[in-house]
């Protein structure tokens, strides 16, 4: 694999991984009771992005690590799938 695209493929896995995990732990300015003057009630009072940054690199090199892992040392690709994965057309 290069390091192109071992990059684009991380880039990939983080930007989703990012996605699943900024919905979490976050209050809105309503629950939290700490409501400023111009900005939406439901706009987050603290979203801790640094953290969810963190937390987003963490789970994104561990994935990237079993797919590294998989592709490149067990040399599956995607030819391989069709076996894990049964074929109802043919019933």
């Amino acid at each position: 694999m290069q390091l192109l695209s071992a990059f684009a493929i991380f880039f990939i896995i983080w930007w989703t991984v990012l996605f699943t995990v900024l919905p979490f732990g976050v209050r809105s300015q309503v629950e939290s009771e700490d409501t400023i003057l111009g900005t939406e009630r439901g706009a987050p009072s603290n979203s801790r992005m640094k953290f969810k940054l963190l937390i987003t690199t963490g789970i994104a090199i561990i994935i990237f690590a079993i797919f590294y892992y998989l592709t490149i040392v067990l040399g599956f690709g995607i030819d391989d799938f069709p076996q894990f994965v049964p074929d109802f057309s043919k019933q």
